[in-house]
Parts: C-alpha cells; sequence; structure tokens
C-alpha cells in the first residue's frame, strides 16, 4: 500500500509538499469555469448519529514508531492530520470518484481563455481555527509564499476579501488540481513572522479544517485531534465525531491484530487474508489507483552511483521480474495490471498512445534480460551474475521493515533477478532511513509506490515524478512540491511536459505524451511492478458515513490526504 502521502505523500505523500501537483484535465476549449458550489457535497445524505458522543476514533495511517510531532505541510515528516483534518485546499478533488470537486475554502473558479489566469472565489465568513477571520488575502499569500511558490505563477492577488487572481506565465489548464486540490491554504498572520520553514515543525498548527491538535498530546506512540470549534460547518453539527487518536505501530501485522481487537477503528493497509478481518463484522473496500514500483537512482550526472544508473541494467531487470507471480505471492493476488506508461489501465487508456506500451511483461524473461545485457557489453561470470569492466552488477533493494507487502515482493524481485544474472540483495531499514534515502538520492533501488492522478489523466505523474525540473541532485533535498526521487532528467520530456502543460487541446496533450511515454518507457527511472491494491477497513459499527462502493465520495484510506480530512468531517458515531 501507499501509506499517506509520506510514501509520499505521501503522501501525501513527498519530499512531501503542501501543493502535491497532480492533475485536473482541462476541458474543451476557449474559457473554461466551474461553480464547484453546485457539485454534489460529501456531506449530503449521510447517516443520522450521535452527535455529543465522546466515542474516540482511532486511526492508523502508516506512521511508525516513534512520532515526532511535525505538522508543517511543507515537510517530508509532516504528520498525516495536518494533511487535510487540520490544513485545507480549496477544493477536493475526488480520486475514487468523478464529477466537479467538493467546496471546501473555495466556492467557484474560472481560467481565462488563454489558461493564463485563474480567478478563484472563496467562501466568506471563515475563520482559522485561532478565530482569525480567514480571507482572500490568505489565498494569494500561500500562492506566493517563497518556499513553495511554482515557478510558473508570476502573481496572486485578493482583488477582494473573496477573489483571487493568480496569473501565470504560461497556460496551467493541466495545473488545475495541483492548484486547486493539493495547494493547503496557510495563514498569513501565522507564517509571515516564520524563518526557516525547512526547519519549522509547527506544533502549534492553525488551519481551517474539522479538526485541531489537541495540546500537549503528541507522543512517541500517538497524538490527538480534537473538533476546532471554529470550523466554518461547526453550527451544523461538524464533525460529529469530536476527538480523533492517530496512533503509530511497527507494521502491517500489528495494525491487523488492532483491527480485530476493535482497538483501530479506520486504516488503510495491505492484509492478504481479507476474510479472516471482515468477519468480524468490520468494514472493507479496495480502490486500486497507485502504482508499485522500483524505485532507481537512476541520473548518475545527478550525483546517482551503482549499476541502476546503466538503462541497459534497469532495462533487464525489467524483463527480469515476474509481475504475476509477485502479484500473487506478495499482494495475494489483489494488485492490478500496470503500464509502463504509468497511465491507469481502464481508466487512461485513451492516454497509451502504442499498444505495444499498453502492460509492462507480466512474466519473468531471463533469455531478454541476457540479450540485453549482453548487447550493452556485460559478460556472465563463473558465479552466474553480469560484469563489466570487471564490476558484478550487484545491487541493494531496500524497503522499509513492517511493510510486509514490499518486504515479500523485494525479495521475490531478488531471486527473479538471479536466474537472470543480475545480483540483488533484499534488505530492510527503517521507516525513517527509507524516507531519508529516498529524498536524498543515496540509494541504489527501494521497492516504492507513486501516487495516482485524481483524474483521469496521467499527466501529473509525467510532471512530478519524471521532469528534470522536479528534481536535483544526490544530497540536496527535494523541491517543495516535487517527486523526482530517481533524479531523472530528459531534455525531450522536460519539453514534451511543458508543451501538454500548455494546451487543453487534448490532440496536441496526447501528441506531447507520446514523446514522454517512448522515453520514460525506454529509460525506466521507475520500474513499474504493479498496480498496489488498496485496502481501507473501518469501524461500521460505532461509526457511519464512511465511502462505501455505492457512495465513492472519497478515496477511502486512512491515508488519503485531503480525503481523510472530508470523511472525518462526515462520519458520525452510532453509539
Amino acid at each position: 500500500m501507499i501509506r499517506s502521502t509520506r510514501r509520499r505523500s505521501v503522501v501525501a505523500a513527498v519530499a512531501l509538499a503542501s501543493s502535491v501537483s497532480l492533475l485536473l484535465a482541462g476541458c474543451g476549449g476557449g474559457s473554461k469555469a466551474t461553480d464547484a458550489s453546485t457539485s454534489k457535497a460529501a456531506s449530503t445524505d449521510k447517516p443520522t448519529g450521535v452527535a455529543n458522543s465522546t466515542r474516540v476514533l482511532n486511526v492508523w495511517a502508516g506512521s511508525m514508531t516513534p512520532i515526532v510531532a511535525n505538522f508543517n505541510p511543507f515537510s517530508p515528516n509532516v504528520l498525516h492530520a495536518a494533511m487535510g483534518p487540520i490544513y485545507e485546499p480549496l477544493f477536493a478533488f475526488n480520486k475514487a470518484g468523478s464529477g466537479d470537486p467538493t467546496p471546501l475554502l473555495g466556492e467557484s473558479y474560472q481560467f481565462s481563455d488563454d489558461g493564463k489566469q485563474l480567478t478563484v472565489k472563496v467562501k466568506s465568513g471563515v475563520k482559522w481555527s485561532d478565530g482569525t477571520p480567514f480571507t482572500a488575502k490568505d489565498v494569494a499569500y500561500t500562492y506566493t509564499y517563497a518556499f513553495s511558490k511554482p515557478s510558473y505563477i508570476i502573481s496572486a492577488e485578493a482583488t477582494d476579501d473573496t477573489t483571487v487572481v493568480v496569473k501565470f506565465d504560461s497556460p496551467q489548464f493541466t495545473n488545475e488540481f495541483s492548484l486547486l486540490g493539493t495547494t493547503f491554504i496557510i495563514p498569513e498572520h501565522i507564517w509571515k513572522d516564520v524563518k526557516d520553514p525547512a526547519k519549522f515543525t509547527n506544533t502549534d498548527p492553525v488551519g481551517t479544517g474539522p479538526y485541531i491538535l489537541k495540546k500537549g498530546s503528541v507522543s512517541s506512540q500517538a497524538y490527538t485531534v480534537v473538533a476546532n470549534p471554529n470550523y466554518r460547518d461547526a453550527p451544523q453539527g461538524k464533525p460529529a465525531v469530536k476527538t480523533v487518536r492517530y496512533v503509530g505501530l511497527d507494521g502491517n501485522q500489528n495494525a491487523e491484530d488492532l483491527v480485530k481487537q476493535g482497538k483501530i477503528d479506520w486504516t488503510g493497509m495491505f492484509v492478504p487474508d481479507v476474510d479472516a478481518v471482515t468477519s468480524l463484522g468490520i468494514g472493507y473496500i479496495n480502490t486500486p489507483q497507485d502504482p508499485t514500483t522500483i524505485y532507481t537512482c537512476s541520473n548518475a550526472d545527478e550525483g546517482c552511483t551503482g549499476a541502476q544508473t546503466d538503462k541497459a541494467v534497469r532495462q533487464a531487470l525489467n524483463v527480469a521480474i515476474d509481475r504475476k507471480q509477485i502479484n500473487g505471492k506478495a499482494f495475494k493476488g489483489l494488485g492490478g495490471t500496470i503500464s509502463p506508461t504509468f497511465a491507469l489501465l481502464g481508466r487512461d487508456d485513451k492516454w497509451i498512445t502504442n499498444d505495444d506500451w499498453k502492460e509492462s511483461p507480466q512474466s519473468a524473461d531471463a533469455a531478454a534480460a541476457a540479450k540485453i545485457l549482453e548487447g550493452a557489453g556485460y559478460t556472465k561470470g563463473s558465479d552466474g551474475f553480469y560484469a563489466k569492466d570487471g564490476k558484478t552488477v550487484s545491487l541493494t533493494l531496500k524497503s522499509p521493515a513492517g511493510w510486509t507487502d514490499y518486504n515479500q515482493a523485494a525479495e521475490l524481485i531478488a531471486s527473479e533477478a538471479k536466474a537472470a544474472g543480475i545480483k540483488i540483495t533484499a534488505s530492510t531499514i527503517s521507516e525513517q532511513e527509507y524516507f531519508d534515502a529516498r529524498g536524498s538520492g543515496k540509494y541504489e533501488l527501494l521497492m516504492g509506490g507513486v501516487v495516482g492522478t485524481s483524474v483521469a489523466d496521467p499527466f501529473q505523474i509525467y510532471k512530478d515524478w519524471f521532469a528534470g525540473f522536479s528534481t536535483t541532485k544526490v544530497g540536496t533535498p527535494l523541491k517543495a512540491s516535487t517527486w523526482n526521487f530517481s533524479r531523472y532528467s530528459n531534455a525531450d520530456v522536460d519539453a514534451a511536459v511543458k508543451a501538454a502543460a500548455s494546451t487543453n487541446d487534448e490532440a496536441k496533450r496526447k501528441e506531447q505524451y507520446a514523446i514522454i511515454q517512448k522515453n520514460i518507457v525506454d529509460d525506466l527511472p521507475y520500474i513499474p511492478v504493479i498496480i498496489n491494491a488498496t485496502q481501507t477497513f473501518f469501524n461500521k459499527k460505532d461509526f457511519a458515513g464512511w465511502p462505501t462502493e455505492d457512495d465513492l465520495y472519497q478515496f477511502p484510506p486512512s491515508w488519503g490526504s485531503v480525503s481523510s480530512g472530508v470523511i472525518l468531517a462526515n462520519l458520525v458515531p452510532l453509539s
């Protein structure tokens, strides 16, 4: 599973920043206006419960112990409750569905005909959790905040208390989701005095979401958020669940045991035997969305070291692994088939520009791997492993201890690679070591998730994970709003990403995608494995209002950025 934005992300995921750039594809030509206030709100037709219940809702969102207090939405170590329950973007886009986004702080928005200007109307009467009025000035401040400001934003101005006009240096139709759905709005009256945003742990966060941090609640094992008395929907009794406790655990098995015991009410995690959990009356839903890959530190020019910096080694590993076996054994058959284009099969098929790129190889082909390596000048030694210039192709594939699905997948990949003459050692490290390695680029191979797009278009993956302007040299933390952990850089891809972002014409965008896909399918900085199962387990006995297959009003996992805040605001205690 992808455990929040920190796998992330991640994740929010990701280094994580307040503006995790994903995508809403522009539709049609000319001016595009969306009155999100007319969309189906996530709060409609939810069950009535016991609004004054003192029942604490216990959540595991993937955090490992020890928990360290950090509620800075720009930090790679931000805690889950910050992203949605405390801080909010303007709108909530539904990764698990379609239709207009749910208004949060925003009411409506409209792009200019050329896509170089965005006008947003925000809600009036909203307050920050400390009682200070929220206005369009806070939105303009967030968009131009020096630490995280995207380079394409020229200016953002509050023309009155409820109107923001954002100007860009080029059309930004394809960045609609990033601008509106994952830019977490911060209060100017607090953040203007923050001297070093990169080191600020923000232990007294002031947001607009349904919850605030309970003072003194953060320990190495857990932290607690309570209902925000200044929340805009507080007069309507929201959130009805007044106390939410986020816990830290040491892995999936511990979490599964606690779910079965009724001590965890909501979690998103991988469970091999679903029936053993659901037979106890626990709610369950699986919404496969996110790619699982092998991260490779691929770019020697940016400081990556190791055999994986050779494209031929990545290509050989790509055909050496048995994805059907990995899905069946490590993911118990719950994963989906992945495309090397990173378009989500079944949803994004129209964006795949070559039928040969529809699916990654499903079975291992050691002969094909050998042909690739030998064609690149590698020879097989007496030990059965390929080498070049006296150096054996020997790599370490790391995954965090306790991420049992990833741990088993890594072991299988190592075994399958050995059969193809590629020496891989699978090892586990702490979660913090994993995030540090991923963020710094100081690794060879990592099991890693890619945050799938919230709309039917792979653009944001291309922009955030593959574009050279989304990365930094090894040893330097990634920039805010970027996820290019592989340090990948390709001039053709960069130019095509910029061109795709500048058009609202579907045919022209697809032309650019053909360029991107040709290069990333060949270069493989992230080696696709499967579309990961995204399992969510929830307490339907004591709480109502969860997303279900019949009403997927938001992406359901507890680690979901933005969506978790919407879901918590719509839950009601039943006892």
